[in-house]
């Protein structure tokens, strides 16, 4: 009797290459459902135009937007469930941090800084290939002027140049400065091309950045769904923009920079002239179970709704803003000339609160005398404590 030989199970090759997961998608629904957009759309470009106009003619403008940065960005990160606080984000703007910052804290300041950027640049430079650039934090590459010898016609254009002045024998032989100018003009190159590799390509740790992430892939895709709003109405362009960018995720580590771009893209429509809305602040105002409904069209009235909460909250907050200072300003009547009291009403108003030494440091003057000057105007101290006080127009 012979023994049965064992049956060896078949075993399924796995292939060695790695297959690529298609990139997200997003279309605009066609046709977009006029019925259910119509009643939002008119809310939002009624209220974002109120508010911008009311901006635009108020004395406190600049005041007005310089705290909305703050709130929008502290917004941003609660959003993703993280929360910041206003006065630590205030204080660690102004370098005079009370504790440690945090990773939350120090994303938000980047969302900050990320909004005062967009905000002070021309209309259209956020969406520009120079601005998305700038805003990932990847730069540009600088355009090559020609392919032949760096010309520089005078010693001031040589000078800003980075070459060296010709010498005296150089002037004297037209050959041999050639020579010479050809030679600074290729290490200008060399040197120009050797800082560009080291600035503009960093390199990526795939712990952190995921190697089949096509940045560049998704972001041209999420610009081509912005060019097809052509013709849209600019809040329902921005909400196109907002929800897309939700949808492809063009980056993979910063998720907030698409409400800001939608923001931007409200200015660049003329939409908005004096502001640049705060998107992350009315999408707050919303409840969490309406906030990412399935519907696409849904998806859009909530883009809409943000916009005009956002807008109707912005012009609450201006007109309270602009009533209290009406009423400390009834204090500066009769001061001196050279009294400090006008500047430390027109800085507490550009800041959410305003801390001893903020208000040193911004006026010139010791600790000690900006807090006889917050006693002298009257404002009402916002965090309660005995150390680390601050102060506000709430």
């Amino acid at each position: 009797m012979t023994e049965a030989k064992p049956v060896l199970a078949s075993v399924s090759l796995v292939p060695t290459k790695v297959i690529r997961t298609l990139l997200p998608t997003y279309k605009i629904p066609d046709p977009l459902p006029w019925a259910q957009l119509v009643g939002p759309l008119a809310a939002a470009e009624d209220a974002v135009a109120r508010f911008d106009e009311r901006l635009a003619k108020s004395p406190i403008r600049d005041g007005a937007i310089s705290r909305t940065h703050f709130t929008d960005a502290c917004a941003s990160l609660w959003l993703d469930g993280e929360l910041v606080h206003l006065d630590d984000l205030v204080l660690h703007d102004a370098g005079m941090d009370v504790r440690a910052p945090t990773h939350e804290l120090t994303r938000a300041h980047a969302v900050l800084r990320a909004r005062r950027r967009i905000a002070e640049a021309k209309p259209d430079w956020a969406l520009s290939a120079t601005g998305l650039a700038s805003l990932r934090g990847r730069g540009e590459r600088e355009e090559e002027t020609g392919e032949g010898n760096f010309e520089v016609d005078d010693d001031a254009e040589r000078e800003e140049a980075g070459l060296e002045l010709p010498l005296g024998v150089r002037e004297t032989d037209p050959h041999l400065a050639a020579a010479f100018d050809a030679v600074d003009a290729a290490n200008a190159r060399a040197e120009r091309r050797l800082a560009d590799e080291t600035r503009f390509r960093p390199e990526r740790d795939s712990l952190i950045y995921d190697p089949d992430w096509d940045e560049e892939g998704r972001l041209d895709h999420w610009r081509g769904v912005v060019d097809q709003t052509r013709g849209l109405p600019p809040t329902l362009a921005g909400s196109v923009a907002a929800v897309a960018w939700d949808e492809i995720e063009p980056l993979e580590h910063t998720p907030w920079l698409g409400r800001l771009l939608a923001a931007a893209l409200l200015r660049d429509r003329g939409k908005t002239r004096s502001h640049l809305p705060c998107l992350h602040a009315g999408l707050k105002s919303i409840p969490r179970e309406l906030r990412r409904p399935r519907d696409a069209a849904a998806r859009l009235v909530v883009q809409l709704e943000a916009m005009t909460a956002a807008a109707e909250s912005g012009r609450k907050d201006h007109d309270r803003w602009l009533m209290t200072r009406n009423l400390l300003a009834r204090k500066l009547a009769g001061r001196r000339a050279t009294s400090k009291l006008p500047a430390l009403l027109d800085y507490v108003l550009t800041r959410p609160i305003v801390s001893a030494g903020m208000i040193a440091a911004e006026l010139g003057i010791t600790p000690r005398a900006a807090q006889n000057l917050v006693a002298e105007l009257g404002l009402r101290e916002a965090t309660g404590r005995g150390r680390y006080r601050a102060w506000g127009v709430l």
